[in-house]
């Protein structure tokens, strides 16, 4: 797979070493001529000089024969324009974008990019998890605007009790496992929740305070 990397910073710098210790081909764009040397003589000849927002040089790079590109520099607007370049006029099939600022991430997914990676989020989600009180955590988001997230019923919860197919739930929502104590529940229509349940749901990223109110 040939993957291009725009940006030649740490993430960059160690995205690129480790596809390349995956056996992908890949080529990094830096802006800084400093930089992309230090980067040739640790790791190889794989990274060019050059702004990869611009057209000349992803055309420099083999865009039109990359199968993914990714922008990882530290500007939201340069990552954004590397992905739309890539995509609308190499036609490119996949595009990674690094967000900085996680108020970005939904304008980038309306804009075309594939996959979006805020660290922010990241963060965010990891302490959420990790705090024992929280009853409505957000895993992962993927797939555009889709989100995993857990929930855990409580005893005042409107499902508690109750089959789920006697739930109303959100639009493009679904109960796709529970956790009962050491137990792993694949539910049906007919699966009743119980107080304690601990809920994994796929669910639109707009949908998930509707979700939050309604389980727990």
């Amino acid at each position: 797979m040939y993957i291009i990397v725009a940006g030649g910073g740490k993430v960059g710098y160690y995205l690129a070493q480790h596809l390349l210790s995956e056996g992908h081909e890949v080529l990094l764009i830096e802006r800084n001529p400093e930089r992309a040397a230090e980067i040739n003589d640790v790791i190889g000849a794989v990274a060019i000089t050059g702004d990869g927002a611009e057209a000349a040089t992803l055309a420099a790079a083999g865009a039109p024969r990359a199968n993914v590109v990714v922008a990882v520099t530290g500007e939201d607007e340069d990552n954004l324009v590397i992905c739309q370049v890539a995509r609308e006029k190499f036609r490119v099939a996949r595009t990674i974008a690094r967000v900085n600022n996680p108020k970005n991430e939904h304008l980038f997914r309306v804009l075309g990019v594939d996959v979006t990676v805020s660290q922010t989020n990241y963060i965010l989600n990891l302490i959420e998890q990790a705090i024992p009180e929280r009853a409505f955590v957000h895993l992962l988001s993927f797939h555009e605007d889709l989100a995993i997230v857990d929930a855990k019923v409580s005893e005042k919860s409107a499902v508690a009790h109750r089959a789920i197919a006697e739930i109303e739930l959100p639009p493009n929502t679904a109960i796709t496992a529970i956790a009962r104590g050491a137990n792993l529940i694949v539910p049906n229509p007919g699966t009743e929740l119980l107080p304690g349940d601990d809920i994994i749901a796929v669910a639109h990223q707009d949908q998930e305070d509707e979700l939050r109110r309604l389980l727990v």
